[in-house]
Order: C-alpha cells, then sequence, then structure tokens
C-alpha cells in the first residue's frame, strides 16, 4: 500500500471551546480525523449525526458484517489509517483472525479463510460496488440471502458513507493512531 508525505492539515488542539468540545465528544475517542472534522463543529456535529448512531448502533447487520464492509471498503479504497483503526478496535471482537485480517486488505472473498457464505456475500459486495458502483441481480439475492433486505440496505450506506471516510483520511495524509499499525498489521 501506498506509502503518503506529511500529513495535510492538523486536528483541534486543547483547549477546546466549548462547541468543539461538545462536537469532538459525540463522535468518540480524540483520533485525528475527528479533530480534523472538528475544526469546524458544526460539520462534526452533521457527521456524526449523519453515520455514527444509525449506522454503528442499529444497523440491521451484525457487528462482523459491518465490520466487514468497512475493513474491506477501507482497505479497497487504500485508508490505511481508517483500516487500522478498525482492525485495532474490532478484529478481535468480531472473531476476524491474522489471515481474514490479511485478506481483507489485499486478498479476496474466494480466499480458503472465508468459510462462511455470508462472510464472502458481504466482501463479495462490496468489492462489486468498489469495481462498478453496482450490483447484479445474482449478487443482490445472494446478499439479501446472508443479510436479509435490511441489511442489504445498510450495507449500501455502510460501504458508500466509508468510501467518503476514506476520501478524508487518505487525502489528508493522516499517520496511524498510536496502537493501530494500518496495512502493516496484515503481514503474513
Amino acid at each position: 500500500m501506498p506509502r503518503f508525505s506529511k500529513q495535510r492539515l492538523d486536528p483541534v488542539e486543547p483547549p477546546y471551546d466549548a462547541e468543539t468540545a461538545a462536537a469532538l465528544e459525540a463522535l468518540g475517542p480524540p483520533i485525528a480525523l475527528f479533530g480534523v472534522l472538528a475544526r469546524r463543529p458544526e460539520r462534526a456535529r452533521a457527521v456524526h449525526g449523519w453515520g455514527s448512531y444509525y449506522l454503528s448502533r442499529r444497523s440491521a447487520m451484525t457487528l462482523r458484517q459491518r465490520e466487514l464492509v468497512i475493513d474491506r471498503t477501507t482497505a479497497r479504497c487504500g485508508a490505511g489509517y481508517e483500516f487500522g483503526v478498525h482492525v485495532a478496535v474490532f478484529a478481535g471482537k468480531v472473531g476476524l483472525d491474522s489471515a481474514q485480517v490479511a485478506s481483507l486488505a489485499s486478498g479476496g472473498p474466494d480466499d480458503p479463510c472465508w468459510e462462511d457464505p455470508a462472510d464472502r456475500a458481504v466482501l463479495r459486495a462490496v468489492d462489486a460496488l468498489y469495481d462498478g458502483d453496482d450490483l447484479s441481480d445474482e449478487l443482490w439475492a445472494e446478499l439479501v440471502r446472508a443479510v436479509g433486505e435490511e441489511g442489504a440496505i445498510d450495507l449500501l450506506l455502510v460501504c458508500g458513507w466509508y468510501h467518503a471516510v476514506s476520501y478524508v483520511a487518505r487525502v489528508l495524509r493522516l499517520p496511524d493512531e498510536p496502537g493501530t499499525k494500518g496495512f502493516a498489521t496484515t503481514i503474513r
């Protein structure tokens, strides 16, 4: 995966005014991405309101399926920063082993580590969306069998949302967060 030049924009730094502090608290842990978004607290609140609550806490997909979507999307978009954050926080929680993490970064849904047909269907859908911005009728049917109709809609939203997040993280050249390894987590 590519290595980038230095970070392009600095996140807000303490001391924070009350509006910025509230926006940062709503977004979550004090990582660089959230600090950059909070340079304009109204933007941070909008991002939190659109993507955060429903897509992370109320989705019709399982937590594992959601993380497969996020990890594969950020990997395909070359956003090592966001990939590393999610792998560090969620890989263990959702039962991803090192072969699966490596496959998410640089393999494919037909790699031997993906035994569950639902995992493969989710990954195939993410790859098809990345490659062609659409799903064939056959792939749509496979996805609905794996995650249900509501889960399929949520997959589209999560995939699109993390495509946007990947643009931000990649273009801003955000360095890996402490305790994360970006794409270095995939060394076999």
